[in-house]
């Protein structure tokens, strides 16, 4: 494969199993499986990163939610919940 790389890695024998399981039930191979998973992984944790970077630099800058607007917040979830 054009552009790709090797990395080798240890996993528990139930989890290579349930990784096996997954490549046949999706007719892809192991490998596929498990770059999948961990583009997923990555992205959910860059997007996770940069968000509370974000916000740490939002409160750096003093730009906090008022007391009233928490509180309506509060109020309109506490209407949904219910």
């Amino acid at each position: 494969m054009a552009g790709s790389s090797v990395l080798t890695l240890r996993l528990d024998p139930k989890l290579k199993r349930q990784l096996d399981r997954l490549s046949r039930a999706t007719s892809r191979s192991r490998s596929f499986v498990a770059a999948e998973a961990i583009r997923e992984y990555v992205a959910l944790n860059q997007w996770q990163i940069e968000e509370t970077t974000k916000a740490l630099s939002q409160a750096d800058d003093g730009d906090f939610a008022s007391e009233r607007d928490v509180q309506r917040t509060l109020t309109k979830w506490m209407r949904r919940a219910r």
